[in-house]
């Protein structure tokens, strides 16, 4: 393992975690395909196991084992905790920072080869409620999630948080616009559910019932919902039924509930 200690917060080898938003990270033109950082030694280690690459390590002395373990042939930035705030902005409580190698992503075909419950999230933009939806989806047996053009990024270092690494352990992709994604999931045997609040949404534990061997749960953004072109490429308008003068939940706890009830087998 190659430790390298840095004193000073304007060392350009930490130019990865000072310099870059995680939009930058993106774009970033070496590597090819861009950068994400990934916080804590559990949430690196899941990267780490899902075959992601670290380009470097970011670690306080407390965390120098865990880096051991994960580094592989990346260099270790060890520093004080000082330091390591004065370069991210924050305080780094977990103790561990790790500039990643963005993977490419898997084809829509290879995501939906052998799944029958995948969720799709259109426009998000809160990177909290997509790294709870990944929890959720890993939780509650969802086994894939897809991911609208607009969408808030699962690889954004909030959505890695949240997540609890999940975001490594479900597969997912971006889907294309819906004139080409619900071709695309009916042609895969999809039967797309939105979930939304229309005149004609058919209560969810009705659907839950009778549930197709293949759902696709579309969720939309937070405030406005699913857009039109959503609703209009749906099979069925689902909808939550809610109590005390609620009229819906939070997209998460949306997502949440709608895995649970439609689980599929019962057992799984």
């Amino acid at each position: 393992m190659r430790i390298e200690r840095i004193e000073d917060a304007g060392d350009p080898r930490l130019a990865d975690y000072r310099d870059l938003t995680d939009v930058a990270l993106r774009r970033v033109s070496e590597p090819a395909g861009g950068l994400y950082i990934a916080e804590s030694a559990k949430v690196i280690r899941r990267a780490v196991s899902a075959g992601h690459r670290p380009r470097s390590l970011l670690v306080q002395d407390k965390w120098l084992p865990d880096a051991e373990e994960l580094a592989g042939d990346a260099p270790v930035y060890l520093v004080e905790a000082a330091v390591a705030e004065q370069v991210t902005g924050y305080a780094v409580h977990r103790g561990a920072l790790a500039a990643m190698h963005r993977p490419a992503l898997p084809a829509l075909g290879e995501v939906l080869a052998e799944a029958s419950t995948v969720v799709v999230l259109e426009d998000l933009v809160d990177h909290t409620n997509v790294g709870a939806i990944f929890r959720a989806a890993a939780g509650l047996g969802a086994d894939a999630v897809l991911v609208g053009e607009r969408c808030a990024d699962p690889l954004y270092r909030r959505s890695v948080r949240v997540s609890m690494g999940t975001v490594f352990q479900v597969p997912w992709t971006r889907l294309p616009a819906w004139r080409d994604a619900g071709p695309l999931l009916r042609d895969a045997g999809f039967h797309l559910a939105a979930l939304a609040l229309t005149d004609d949404a058919v209560p969810l534990d009705a659907f839950a019932a009778a549930r197709p061997d293949r759902v696709a749960i579309a969720l939309g953004a937070e405030g406005d919902g699913l857009s039109r072109d959503a609703l209009a490429a749906a099979d069925t308008v689902v909808t939550i039924p809610m109590a005390g003068g609620v009229d819906s939940l939070n997209v998460a706890a949306a997502a949440s509930v709608a895995l649970w009830a439609l689980r599929y087998p019962p057992s799984r």
